[in-house]
């Protein structure tokens, strides 16, 4: 079982919405570039969190932007508007299992609640974790990124003055 990449690229476009929000129109093509995936594929994620709820698309390069405070969507409402999930469950189980042998007949009895035990403890987890903690994290490792880089430049500058001296 893997949850597609469509989920991690929805959660880059909320990071790169919140980093470059300010600055940028928030466009498929400019997620594109920053996701480096198909631009084509950018908008099919953007409407479906369009269609759930979770941002506004403006037509043509208007941009997107959130349409619920960043508290206020969890990981969870990202996961379920852009994950297909047949009928709701996230383990597909094989279809015939022999009922003539004792654990075919039996397989469907033993594990059909141990897995739904298993995507209620991760559908709970991933509503813990909210947009708000996604720029929260992004602006923190951004900002040790600058500082590791300024002090980088300080490190090479101080070394350059000793090598001339």
């Amino acid at each position: 079982m893997q949850i597609s990449s469509r989920f991690t690229i929805a959660l880059h476009i909320f990071a790169a919405m919140d980093v470059f929000g300010k600055d940028y129109k928030i466009t498929s093509d400019f997620l594109a570039g920053s996701i480096q995936v198909n631009s084509v594929i950018i908008r099919n994620i953007l409407s479906q969190l369009r269609n759930a709820g979770l941002i506004k698309v403006s037509r043509g390069t208007g941009g997107a932007e959130l349409a619920k405070a960043p508290e206020e969507i969890t990981f969870y409402d990202i996961y379920a508007a852009v994950e297909s999930v047949e009928d709701g469950k996230l383990f597909r189980f094989h279809k015939n299992p022999n009922p003539d042998c004792p654990v075919g007949r039996n397989i469907h009895l033993l594990l059909d609640d141990m897995l739904d035990d298993i995507q209620d403890a991760m559908e709970k987890e991933m509503k813990r974790y909210t947009v708000a903690d996604l720029n929260g994290g992004i602006e923190d490792l951004i900002g040790a990124e600058t500082s590791e880089n300024q002090i980088g430049v300080e490190a090479e500058n101080q070394a350059g003055t000793e090598t001339e001296a």
